[in-house]
């Protein structure tokens, strides 16, 4: 059995389409776990109502206090049924074979614990970019990925939350989600399975990431994505590409800094990325940012 998790926050005029997508798919041997965290408008409500409207009666609400979309995801493992646990966001949408590409991932590789497709980028403006992941080793339309981190380091990453799925036991054994991280918490998920398992992944895109429902959010003030990313690195230091995947979460913190005129951090940033891929590129965003801050000075 596949239980698709589901957090739920305030997403009341979102659930409903998101809720559709799914029930548009195989939904044979599915259960759906729609974990309400804590919302504050009618967003369970909503889910009730579209999951009537849809006849879906393998789906089912959970409550909870709101402990943000980490230990959202947690309580929807630790409710699962399912052998394997597939995500997608209440703003996002899976297109109508997403889970029968999934199904058939699990019966070609059944050595994997992780299995993922690709996915298209929903810009706010309704415009969908279809961005290449690159380098990838294998030749068709699907097949095993042993270098995730070489990947995920120099191109659109090939894991993504609403077109991932995982052997629930794969997610019990590294802890499921950690809880208390507001930002990253999906991206040090799948590193800490991409170092331990198999990931088999279709390049075709069936999954819809709608970028302009999320409110960004100024990067937390304490790196614990950081923090734990070297510590994994301290584990499995031969890992080929986890030095240049950290170096590049760096950069990307860096630059998140920059933007909301977080200076040390951002320095701090750029430090540590520099130790663990020694590079001048990284000294663009902090050029761009100096120049731009002077031309307003």
């Amino acid at each position: 059995m596949i239980s698709i998790v589901i957090p739920l926050y305030n997403k009341e005029a979102l659930i409903g389409r998101t809720l559709r997508s799914v029930a548009n798919g195989d939904m044979r041997d599915c259960e759906v776990v729609v974990v309400d965290d804590g919302s504050t408008d009618g967003s369970a409500a909503a889910a009730r109502r579209a999951a009537d409207e849809l006849g879906m009666r393998n789906l089912r609400i959970v409550a909870q206090e709101n402990g943000g979309v980490a230990r959202a995801r947690n309580r929807g493992i630790a409710e699962a049924a399912g052998e394997y646990v597939a995500f997608i966001d209440a703003d996002d949408e899976w297109k109508d074979n997403h889970i029968q590409t999934l199904k058939q991932l699990v019966r070609d590789y059944p050595q994997c614990a992780v299995y993922a497709t690709g996915y298209d980028d929903v810009m706010a403006d309704g415009t969908v970019v279809t961005g290449a992941v690159k380098n990838l080793k294998f030749e068709g339309e699907s097949g095993v990925i042993d270098n995730y981190f070489e990947i995920a380091s120099e191109s659109k990453p090939p894991l993504w939350t609403s077109a991932i799925m995982v052997r629930r036991d794969a997610l019990q054994a590294i802890g499921g989600f950690p809880e208390g991280v507001k930002s990253g918490e999906d991206l040090l998920t799948w590193a800490r399975l991409a170092s331990r398992y198999g990931i088999a992944y279709n390049v075709n895109s069936t999954a819809l990431y709608n970028r302009g429902f999320s409110n960004p959010r100024p990067p937390e003030k304490a790196d614990e994505v950081g923090r734990r990313l070297e510590a994994l690195y301290r584990e499995s230091p031969r890992t080929k590409g986890l030095k240049k995947y950290i170096a590049r979460w760096y950069n990307m913190r860096m630059s998140r800094c920059l933007a909301h005129r977080m200076y040390a951090p951002a320095v701090t940033a750029l430090c540590r990325s520099l130790r663990y891929n020694p590079t001048p590129r990284i000294l663009k965003p902090l050029l761009h940012f100096t120049l731009h801050g002077l031309r307003h000075h």
